[in-house]
């Protein structure tokens, strides 16, 4: 790789997988919706100081409707980590899924095939696409996604791997439950530690007894560069984290990093929420040579300091500053 393109490269794992590349030395355009997911001005001060390294240049464009031509034709590998996430808000917006994960997808395979069809494409899919299939998750399992969002996921993974069969190179990356610094703000980890801080209650949905394969973000941008330099093509890929916690875990992790008890209160379970999921890695090890190298423990602790840094503990009220 010389010079790529990452799309969503202002975002919590793009913003990473940049870093990573330009210590290395890759050229890349980074691409950028700056959407209303969530707080846009996380992800601004993310790309201006992505946009301080001369080997990075921004382009903020939406996807589903930029022409992207005359950057295809100066890029070996596109990295396309660009959509909206989020289980919840998608029962009630799922037009913006749709366009953000279905039509930008297939628009940008489009604009491969046309500029440029020797480009490596790796796509990041969900494992979301899943639902409640048997435990460990496997790519050779059922798909069954039991949200919007998890429906979106699959059919932009789908187009991704169809290509592949039209002479792409393709690779698809089903992450599990990304963690770690600049997590987004919708996310578990950052809304308890957050409430933690702050001296609030953390509210969980659900009794805590169900369980997710967390993933390190430098676990995940390993893979993905990874899935970059594999010859295989038109595949989907696990990459999770090797081992599963359930969320009351993690509520007692985040009490050791803030050396106190926290009060947590219980709710129903949400709408669109799987009860537990894990990942068989044995393909991703055997084509990625992937290993997950960062336990719950340390990665947790990780994205504490990091938070911690990040939010000041003012009682009832929390004050946030930017999230680079």
């Amino acid at each position: 790789m010389k010079r790529v393109m990452v799309t969503g490269a202002a975002g919590f794992i793009g913003s990473h997988l940049c870093d990573v590349l330009l210590e290395g030395g890759v050229s890349i355009v980074g691409v950028d919706g700056f959407t209303d997911s969530y707080d846009p001005v996380e992800k601004r001060d993310r790309a201006k100081l992505l946009s301080s390294n001369p080997n990075f240049e921004l382009i903020e464009a939406d996807l589903a409707i930029v022409d992207l031509d005359r950057y295809l034709g100066r890029v070996d590998t596109i990295f396309h980590l660009a959509g909206r996430a989020g289980v919840r808000s998608s029962f009630s917006d799922f037009d913006k899924y749709q366009s953000d994960n279905i039509v930008a997808t297939k628009r940008l395979i489009q604009t491969i095939k046309r500029v440029n069809p020797e480009i490596r494409l790796v796509a990041a899919s969900s494992s979301s696409v899943y639902g409640d299939a048997p435990l460990p998750f496997s790519e050779v399992g059922t798909t069954d996604p039991v949200s919007p969002y998890g429906w979106s996921k699959l059919e932009a993974e789908s187009t991704v791997l169809d290509a592949a069969q039209e002479g792409l190179s393709t690779i698809a990356l089903r992450y599990f439950t990304v963690y770690g610094p600049r997590q987004r703000p919708d996310m578990g980890f950052r809304k308890f530690i957050k409430a933690a801080l702050s001296n609030q209650p953390i509210e969980i949905y659900g009794d805590g007894s169900q369980s997710r394969d967390f993933t390190y973000v430098r676990d995940i941008v390993e893979a993905t560069i990874a899935a970059a330099k594999a010859r295989e093509s038109g595949l989907a890929l696990n990459v999770g984290g090797g081992s599963i916690v359930t969320i009351a875990r993690v509520l007692e992790l985040i009490e050791e990093q803030l050396g106190r008890g926290i009060e947590v209160n219980y709710g129903p379970f949400a709408k669109g929420d799987v009860m537990h999921t894990g990942a068989d890695l044995s393909l991703a090890k055997e084509i990625l040579g992937y290993q997950p190298r960062y336990s719950i423990e340390e990665g947790i602790a990780a994205q504490f300091s990091f938070f911690k840094g990040v939010y000041r503990d003012l009682g009832q009220k929390v004050e946030i500053e930017a999230i680079i």
